[in-house]
């Protein structure tokens, strides 16, 4: 018979620089949606993930209390979701060893993120933990025996390897002890795309300020880029299949969906033959409605760093509740002796 597991989500974010209108819709939107399913609700600040390429130590802590700050003012409470960062519950590295020597490398590299940051580079320079990435991930996951993960279209195929990494060790060991992962890919906007080029992702790396919406961005900023936003000269079209062909406008109506619980349909339905001279103040009207207040709350939140410090601690905590027995009992089935 099937082992069944406890639904449970997890999830995490990586602190390493600003967080962007693309992590809100891609992720802490849908996380907070998912706290409020009434399911068991994981968060984590990946900070060892972070540090697979070199992170300036004080900065880290910055980004890492900055990305808290966000989930909460998102709408995440610590006190129903746990939320902590990853390096204060030491069972994620010593769960990622384990699968390192089950995992294959040449799984790590035909991981297309791999191939991406290392490409026209010299691969024997980067980082070996940027190699291994996949498998501190698969261990993020499992060791909470999660069994849904909200990730975006370019986590999937890491996704797909924390479901092999399970399978494989359960084969090895003759188990069941860990789920098969399922991946909750969903929402208008998981995708969110630059301001500036409709076929590139938003990314807080991109020397352009104004491809992005960076969540620390107050009203008026926010206001100025998206009617700054790149268009076509095209109105909007009557019907989702006139998007087809058109990145910069459908990268709009997917933000404008995602940030009013709207399907696409639905808003080219309302915008049906509109010009991007009407679209856009309203785009841009909701857009502050939605992230100014987070601005503002952040921007509080961020006043007692020793505050965001207990929360992380007290999340932490409760994580390792979860971790640590899932942890001794892989190390028994591993062979490994324990304290007893």
């Amino acid at each position: 018979m099937a082992a069944s597991f406890k639904p449970r989500i997890f999830s995490g974010i990586q602190p390493s620089g600003g967080l962007t209108l693309g992590n809100y819709l891609g992720a802490l939107k849908r996380f907070v949606e998912k706290q409020e399913e009434g399911i068991e609700t994981i968060y984590c600040l990946v900070d060892m993930h972070a540090i697979t390429v070199w992170q300036d130590p004080e900065k880290l802590r910055q980004q890492t209390r900055e990305a808290a700050a966000a989930f909460i003012a998102a709408g995440i409470d610590p006190k129903r979701s746990i939320l902590f960062n990853q390096s204060q519950v030491s069972g994620h590295a010593e769960l990622a060893w384990i699968f390192n020597c089950v995992a294959r490398i040449g799984w790590m590299y035909r991981m297309t993120q791999f191939k991406d940051k290392t490409s026209g580079k010299n691969a024997e320079n980067s980082s070996l933990g940027l190699l291994a990435y996949p498998s501190l991930m698969a261990a993020d996951i499992l060791l909470y025996h999660a069994t849904m993960v909200p990730v975006g279209e370019d986590q999937k195929q890491h996704l797909e390897l924390t479901r092999d990494i399970a399978a494989k060790f359960n084969h090895d060991y003759g188990t069941e002890f860990f789920p098969i992962t399922e991946p909750v890919i969903e929402g208008a906007a998981t995708r969110v795309m630059s301001l500036t080029d409709g076929t590139k992702k938003m990314s807080k790396s991109d020397p352009s300020d104004n491809s992005r919406i960076n969540l620390t961005d107050d009203a008026d900023t926010i206001a100025k880029k998206i009617r700054r936003a790149k268009t076509d000269p095209l109105p909007l079209p009557e019907t989702v299949e006139g998007l087809k062909d058109r990145p910069d406008a459908r990268n709009l109506v997917n933000i404008y969906a995602g940030l009013s619980g709207q399907p696409v349909a639905g808003v080219v339905a309302e915008f049906a033959g509109a010009q991007f001279g009407t679209f856009k103040p309203k785009l841009a009207e909701l857009a502050v409605a939605k992230l100014a207040p987070i601005t503002t709350e952040m921007n509080r939140l961020m006043k007692d760093p020793a505050e965001i410090d207990r929360i992380l601690g007290d999340g932490a905590d409760r994580a390792d509740v979860i971790a640590a027995p899932i942890l001794a009992r892989t190390k028994e089935i591993v062979g490994m002796i324990g304290r007893g």
